[in-house]
């Protein structure tokens, strides 16, 4: 049996929540954890990533199931091995799996599917993406000002090509760009500035979600001012403790 492949400290960063949400493929996650076993660095990132995880799962609002719901679960459900379990869970996935099963077709609690065609959970995850991105913003992934450094690494990340028209100036300076998850996708974000402020734009795929169309959503959340558009396949969300008005004249330059 061969040894795992090694794994830089970038690479090992931006596959982290790809395994807590067992997306990695087995090779990956050996890698993974092999890196994560022997960096101190990127051990405790994994560490506070998990948890910031944890504390914003635990303010999402939490919706019964309908009964109609419940009965499409139960016909509709993937069967448990299209998932993997995280580098940190494997003792427990057997168990945890089922359990988890048996807790949605219960209709215990649901938080993803009763808000189809509102747009409030949707400025709820605006807002926790860009508190991640508070939360480490000191070490992105490309912690760039330069958008033909940014954008290519965004697409080599994700299943589509992220269009973002802006590419900074001195009023709103580009710092770099992560990739984060909205919702059940992976999403590039590019993070800008003003003064010391710091400015989340996330661009996603916008198929099977209730995105504003035509004019934009503008509204305010947990003190955070957040826009909300559509342009073709592809949705886009600004989120910042920015003035609303200052948080407008970027939108514009974005297309929203």
């Amino acid at each position: 049996m061969s040894a795992p492949a090694t794994m830089d400290c970038q690479t090992a960063r931006a596959a982290l929540l790809d395994d807590q949400r067992g997306r990695l493929d087995p090779a990956t996650a050996a890698a993974l954890l092999g890196h994560l076993e022997g960096c101190v660095g990127c051990s405790r990132a994994e560490v506070a990533e998990r948890l910031l995880t944890e504390q914003l799962e635990r303010q999402l609002p939490q919706h019964s199931a309908s009964l109609a719901l419940k009965r499409r679960l139960e016909t509709q459900w993937p069967a448990p091995a299209a998932a993997r379990p995280s580098v940190r869970s494997r003792r427990w996935w057997p168990g945890a799996v089922a359990a988890a099963a048996m807790l949605v077709l219960a209709g215990l609690t649901l938080w993803a599917w009763p808000w189809s065609g509102r747009t409030d959970r949707l400025v709820t995850e605006a807002v926790n993406d860009h508190l991640r991105v508070l939360a480490r913003a000191e070490r992105l992934e490309v912690p760039s000002g330069n958008m033909h450094e940014v954008r290519p690494w965004l697409t080599g990340q994700l299943d589509f090509a992220p269009v973002i028209a802006f590419a900074g100036d001195a009023d709103f300076p580009l710092r770099g760009g992560t990739v984060e998850y909205f919702l059940d996708r992976r999403a590039a974000v590019a993070v800008y500035g003003r003064r010391l402020h710091v400015i989340t734009l996330i661009v996603a795929r916008a198929d099977g979600l209730p995105w504003p169309g035509g004019r934009p959503l503008a509204t305010r959340a947990q003190g955070f001012n957040v826009r909300l558009w559509r342009s073709g396949e592809l949705a886009y969300a600004l989120v910042s403790d920015l003035d609303a008005r200052e948080l407008a004249e970027l939108a514009g330059r974005l297309g929203g």
